[in-house]
């Protein structure tokens, strides 16, 4: 599945299943770990794992691969790597604390160090 489409199947799904805040950040250019990176969080630990698996099967449904979830024991955080996107959903307590959004959004800049 092409991987601007894969993004909008995932945004949409988190979005029709009622998670909060979803943003989006580009990672090309700034890491080789993804393209992109999706957070949203989800209103109780419930409601987390509910949200992890639906991204999931929609993900196997629609062909795009079969991938699992990190952090099955935690209940505040739930990562899917989907090959060139990584999904957080986080409880709203542990987003605030990482802070992915400022992580990741902020422009890396190359200091030419030598070795």
């Amino acid at each position: 599945m092409q991987i601007v489409k894969l993004k909008k199947l995932v945004e949409n799904t988190l979005n029709l299943n009622k998670a909060e805040k979803i943003v989006t950040i580009n990672l090309k250019g700034k890491s080789y770990i993804a393209d992109y990176m999706i957070i949203a969080s989800g209103t109780s630990s419930r409601h987390i794992q509910s949200l992890s698996e639906i991204i999931l099967s929609t993900l196997e449904e629609r062909g795009a691969g079969k991938f699992k979830i990190e952090g099955q024991t935690s209940d505040g955080w739930k990562l899917i790597d989907a090959a060139d996107i990584i999904i957080h959903i986080f409880h709203p307590e542990k987003r605030k604390f990482y802070d992915l959004e400022k992580m990741w959004s902020e422009p890396i800049l190359n200091e030419g160090i030598n070795l």
